[in-house]
């Protein structure tokens, strides 16, 4: 089966403002429907979707808002916690915020009467990036502007903080191995730091810039992945500190690159919100050109569902929805044929 590449979303949910960002929670939350959130110009919003592909009974998309926080700033950066939990009584509900003011913000609720938020300030420019570590959920790595990457724990404190050559874009958190910390700068410089010894263990280079986003492939930890000028660009760690692949995707500069979390061969790229009107890409290492291109007039932020090939974006008072169908063994029969 041939998939047409360019296609509009799949699934759509209405908002009731712009939304900056999205986010799939990417760990297991104890329930059937997948925890979404998404920000705008001062709120976020907490919810859980069901997909046709997960529930035969569900026709489209099964959309529930949860919760709607008061955050009273643009909400830039969303990062779940792997302590949230729908099945404990009463349920836990933890994520942080980056936000407009250079503040990130804690969130905590229990879907009733407790919700709480702690202020961890120390940035002194905009917040580019953020992660909970991916096995305690104890603290949380920030990555910014003003050339710092800080790890912070839950009361706010900083328990380490790392001076960068260029602004810092993105950082994650090795899913197994949480002493190893990834950063990436700007200036095209990808750093993997050991909080051990706080200190850098390895560095991958780019070679051309503006860096604007990178990230670890949790299903095969050799892999990085990132944008930089109008390119896409993977690594393989153990073979050099320089590209493996990269190749030109969008042509008014690439802005996110995220790998699905069920594929070491799929990830998406957006190029810049509102100059494209073709800004979305799906792609696969394994075919040469993008296996879906996506209209979005206006989108920001980029997030993959947990268990599925779907990709939400941002909008203009929406939330949209892709759904990959081009899967492995399809594109394995199509090499064979090629």
């Amino acid at each position: 089966m041939k998939q047409d590449a360019t296609r509009n979303a799949a699934y759509t949910v209405d908002c009731e403002d712009y939304v900056h960002v999205v986010q799939f929670n990417p760990f297991e939350s104890g329930d059937s429907g997948n925890l979404i959130a998404y920000g705008g110009n001062n709120f976020v919003v907490i919810g859980t979707c069901t997909f046709q592909e997960e529930e035969a009974d569900i026709e489209g998309i099964q959309y529930k808002t949860l919760r709607t926080f008061h955050h009273g700033v643009r909400v830039d950066g969303i990062a779940w916690s792997p302590e949230t939990r729908l099945d404990s009584l009463p349920p836990v509900i933890k994520f942080c915020t980056s936000a407009a003011d250079m503040k990130i913000r804690l969130f905590t609720s229990d879907l009733q009467d407790k919700n709480e938020y702690k202020i961890l300030e120390g940035h002194s420019d905009f917040i580019n990036d953020l992660v909970f570590d991916p096995k305690e959920g104890q603290e949380i790595a920030s990555v910014s502007d003003d050339h710092t990457c800080r790890i912070w724990n839950l009361e706010g404190i900083q328990t380490a903080h790392f001076v960068l050559h260029s602004p810092g874009m993105s950082v994650c958190w090795h899913p197994e191995e949480t002493f190893k910390l990834m950063v990436a700068e700007k200036n095209g410089t990808i750093r993997f730091y050991d909080l051990l010894a706080q200190q850098a263990i390895l560095s991958l280079e780019s070679e051309q810039m503006p860096l604007m986003s990178a990230h670890w492939c949790l299903k095969n930890t050799f892999k990085v992945g990132a944008v930089a000028g109008n390119d896409w660009l993977i690594w393989d760690i153990t073979r050099s500190s320089y590209p493996q692949d990269k190749r030109p995707v969008h042509i008014d500069r690439a802005c996110l690159f995220r790998w699905s979390t069920i594929s070491e061969n799929l990830f998406a790229t957006t190029g810049y919100p509102g100059k494209m009107a073709s800004q979305f890409q799906i792609h696969h290492l394994g075919h040469p050109q993008p296996i879906l291109i996506g209209s979005v007039a206006v989108g920001s932020g980029l997030s993959w569902h947990r268990t599925l090939p779907l990709c939400a974006i941002g909008g203009d008072h929406k939330l949209l929805f892709w759904v990959s169908i081009l899967m492995e063994s399809q594109l394995t029969l199509r090499n064979r044929e090629l």
